[in-house]
């Protein structure tokens, strides 16, 4: 015969025992429950680059119509630093939810082969493309007591005077360290290479005469060009820039076979769910398709150029290529 305190174990037993039965059905019910639709949170748009440069404007630009279309708030999010590898290393290594988005330039792209192990990334193992939105030049400037007035008097100055020209970029490997070395091979000359830490001291550089030639964007150089500070002699892309329409294209200028631009794109995560990925490809198309979003980049300097995840991921493995055969021909030493 059971005990009265045989009993109420009993039934306290059987009392927890119901307990952790809904207890355990109540955690299945939960984990059964569909996650929610993407969006449905705030988002981190990541620039690389501080406030101030190129890639700033673009992204404030861009966040509050991407907020609308999204139905979450977009925050711009600066994370500086190493030549743009910290904030596309942090990307990288977030979640591949799709709640963090790397706007960059083309440059990022490169670091995995410019900087090899320091970079941090490889943006073909480590980011998913998105889309490409915008393109534009590079502007060939020099200073403003240098003799010449075009870029056919820039190579025959350069030639006559093959250790009087110097140029400077924001670095060894740097895109336009690359850029003017594919310069060099087309015009024949030897312009000497000067590395500084950034665009800004290259360009005050260019200013004070410590170097003679440099490339910039469209936004730097034009506004020092207005104020008489240096001269814009051409631009990179193979027709003339709406911003710049009298200054000419390295082509008409008698460089054949130059072309570069300097591009921005979207990237997230690798291994983002492909319905994610379409989903921001989706809007950001319709959003640079903005009367006043393409007006404000036509006044930057870019002219609006949509893409595929699959179309910008091949134009990144072609560009790589192109880059590496560069480095390669130039002996440029990445250490």
């Amino acid at each position: 015969m059971m005990t009265i305190k045989a009993f109420k174990a009993f039934k306290t037993f059987k009392a927890w025992g119901l307990a952790a039965m809904l207890g355990f059905a109540s955690v299945g019910a939960v984990q059964a429950q569909p996650a929610a639709p993407f969006p449905s949170q705030p988002i981190k748009l990541v620039l690389s680059y501080p406030p101030g440069g190129v890639m700033d404007p673009v992204a404030r630009l861009l966040a509050p119509y991407l907020t609308q279309d999204l139905g979450q708030p977009v925050v711009v999010e600066n994370r500086t630093g190493a030549a743009g590898t910290i904030g596309a290393a942090y990307v990288g290594r977030s979640k591949p939810d799709g709640y963090t988005i790397l706007l960059a330039p083309n440059g990022v792209t490169l670091h995995p082969v410019t900087m090899k192990a320091t970079a941090g990334y490889d943006v073909r193992a480590d980011l998913t493309a998105v889309s490409m939105i915008a393109t534009g030049p590079y502007v060939l400037t020099v200073n403003r007591d240098l003799p010449v007035n075009n870029v056919r008097e820039l190579v025959e100055y350069a030639k006559r005077n093959p250790t009087k020209v110097f140029y400077g970029t924001a670095g060894v490997a740097s895109p336009l360290h690359l850029l003017t070395e594919l310069f060099n091979g087309a015009a024949g000359t030897t312009m000497t290479h000067v590395p500084y830490q950034g665009n800004g001291p290259v360009v005050k550089a260019l200013l004070g005469g410590e170097i003679q030639v440099g490339f910039d964007t469209i936004p730097g150089a034009r506004a020092l060009a207005d104020s008489g500070r240096l001269r814009m002699l051409a631009v990179t892309t193979p027709k003339r820039n709406p911003a710049l329409p009298n200054v000419p294209t390295l082509e008409e200028s008698g460089i054949k076979g130059l072309e570069a631009d300097l591009w921005q794109g979207f990237f997230l995560p690798k291994n983002t769910p492909k319905p994610i990925v379409d989903r921001w490809n989706a809007a950001i198309v319709k959003v640079m398709a903005v009367p006043e979003v393409k007006e404000k980049m036509a006044g930057l300097g870019f002219e609006i150029a949509g893409s595929s995840p699959d179309q910008l991921d091949a134009r990144i493995h072609r560009e790589i290529a192109q880059w590496e055969k560069v480095i390669k021909t130039a002996n440029i030493d990445l250490k």
